[in-house]
Formats: C-alpha cells, sequence, structure tokens
C-alpha cells in the first residue's frame, strides 16, 4: 500500500512541478506546497468532524468530572457512564485522532519520495533551501524547524478549546512545539517544507471552523 501511495505522490508532485513551471516558477517547492492544500482541501471533511468532535468533548467535560467523583471509587461504573454520554451525545473521543491517522502514510510516502526522488538540483530549491538535504544551521536550513515548532504552537494554540483550563493540554502546548521542531530537522527539508505548510494551512482551517462552530451553539441556544 505505502509503495502505490509512493508512486502516486511522485506522479502527483511531477504533474505539479509542470503546473507550476507553465506558471514560471519551475521549482519543486512550489509543487510540494501545491500538493500539501491539495491534500489539506481533500482532508478537510475529517478536519471539521475532528474538530466538532473536540467541541463536544470540552462541553461535555464539566459532567464527566461530575460522573468521576460521583464514582470515584468505582472506576468501572464510572467509565460505563461516560462511555454512556458520549454514546447519548453522538461524541467520539477518539475522533480527533482521525486526520492524523490518515496523514501518517501520505507523510511517510513523501519521506520515501524525497530521499528517493531525482530531482535535478537547479529544480531542487524553493528560496535558498535545497529540498532533498537534511535541516541544519550549516545551511541555513535550521529555519524550517523553527517555522514547523511555530506553526504547530499556533496550530495547537487555535484548535484547543481548553487549554485554559486543562494541565495536559497546557504542558503539550509547550513539548509538542519542540518535538516537531526536533523531527523537522532530522528530514530532507522538503518534508519540513511540507510540514510547515500543512500547519499553516490548518491553522486557517481551524479559524474557519472555529467561527462555524460557535454560530452552530449560538444558533442551538437561541
Amino acid at each position: 500500500m505505502l509503495s502505490s501511495i509512493e508512486e502516486l505522490m511522485r506522479m502527483l508532485l511531477n504533474w505539479l512541478f509542470v503546473l507550476s513551471s507553465s506558471i514560471g516558477l519551475p521549482y519543486y517547492g512550489v509543487a510540494i506546497i501545491l500538493l500539501t492544500i491539495i491534500i489539506k482541501m481533500l482532508l478537510y471533511p475529517l478536519t471539521w468532524k475532528q474538530m466538532k468532535s473536540m467541541r463536544k468533548i470540552s462541553d461535555l467535560n464539566p459532567k464527566i468530572k461530575e460522573i468521576q467523583k460521583k464514582y470515584k471509587n468505582q472506576p468501572d461504573k464510572a467509565n460505563a457512564a461516560v462511555m454512556e454520554m458520549y454514546k447519548k451525545h453522538n461524541a467520539n473521543p477518539m475522533g480527533g485522532c482521525l486526520p492524523l491517522l490518515v496523514q501518517l502514510p501520505i507523510f511517510w510516502a513523501l519521506y520515501k519520495t524525497l530521499y528517493n526522488f531525482n530531482i535535478d538540483s537547479s529544480q531542487a530549491y524553493f528560496l535558498w533551501f535545497d529540498l532533498t538535504q537534511k535541516c541544519g544551521v550549516s545551511n541555513d536550513l535550521f529555519i524550517l524547524p523553527i517555522l514547523a515548532a511555530v506553526t504547530i504552537y499556533l496550530q495547537t494554540k487555535v484548535s484547543s478549546t481548553m487549554v485554559a483550563n486543562d494541565p495536559t493540554q497546557k504542558t503539550m502546548l509547550y513539548i509538542m512545539p519542540l518535538i516537531f521542531g526536533y523531527f523537522a530537522s532530522t528530514v530532507p527539508a522538503g518534508l519540513s517544507l511540507y510540514w510547515v505548510t500543512m500547519n499553516c494551512v490548518t491553522i486557517l482551517q481551524q479559524l474557519y471552523i472555529n467561527k462555524k462552530l460557535a454560530k452552530e451553539k449560538i444558533a442551538e441556544t437561541a
């Protein structure tokens, strides 16, 4: 399956490269950005479900804490009551993982593609970044891991509906950017560019979804 996705990724990159070349931008960096935007548009329905599920879980948190308090010495009953509440409100606590699981094979296929892709050196650049090189201080590619960390921080902050009250999410808000920034420094710059672009598009989608969910909530309480 992964080999098929890798082959599809290679074909898409080549096609998008031809498309970008036709408008005077013959760079695979532009093709990667276009590919990322297409992927995010295709994943929008899953992102919408993810955000809606997260909002429902956030709204149910006070009731969940009441159940846990009521059955603090009976964990089995507490879990059963919480699951019943999720079922009643059509909330899926695992719904937020689906977009990530879908993106993992895409990410891995792009990783393999960039490692094995035979790109002409004159076309492998985006701005001054050589997309086939690993990020590092020696080649000025450390900027991409920094951008990856900053954008994942902004994405987490925009997507989180309860950071201010949840110590775990508060911790993750600062730890996740460091983890993502580190990983971005260990892969080809093209993959880091994909990651940064993915985060930026996700932030825009989440701002739109936040407004949409806020309007739905107002309509429900009206």
